[in-house]
């Protein structure tokens, strides 16, 4: 049971925080994204 709540505990903030950074993750993407396309033209 203890590890159940524990696992339960770390899904929610491993979630929690994905929250705030997929923003940031789509900058990231998009900014691969257009060094790519600079290198190819």
């Amino acid at each position: 049971m203890k590890k159940l709540i524990i696992a339960s505990m770390l899904g929610s903030m491993i979630l929690l925080s994905a929250c705030n950074t997929v923003k940031g993750l789509g900058r990231d993407i998009e900014s691969v994204g257009q060094a790519g396309e600079d290198v190819i033209n």
